[in-house]
């Protein structure tokens, strides 16, 4: 249906996105068999050939370096705050 909003699960667009890259099905025939539009498709192929396993990590979910991104910035800001913490006490305690 046009305007129709779907999700489709990991292991889904995985197995489709095989149908075209690794069975040579074309991008066309299997949008038109699983009534989605091919642009999604190619979507998928490219975001795949980017990630390769990785990809469609889900929502709410990331892929294993962004996750380690976010750790890491974490980290560093409660470092910063740690850091801003003892600089106070220092100052603080040598008049």
């Amino acid at each position: 249906m046009a305007g129709e909003c779907r999700n489709y699960d990991r292991a889904f667009k995985l197995e489709t996105v095989r149908l075209i890259t690794e069975q040579g099905c074309s991008a066309s025939s299997v949008a038109r068999d699983l009534g989605i539009h091919e642009s999604v498709l190619r979507r998928w192929v490219k975001k795949y050939q980017e990630d390769g396993e990785h990809s469609f990590p889900g929502k709410g979910h990331l892929k294993p370096e962004d996750e380690e991104l976010r750790r890491l910035r974490r980290r560093n800001a409660e470092l910063g705050d740690c850091s801003k913490t003892f600089t106070a006490f220092i100052c603080c305690s040598h008049p």
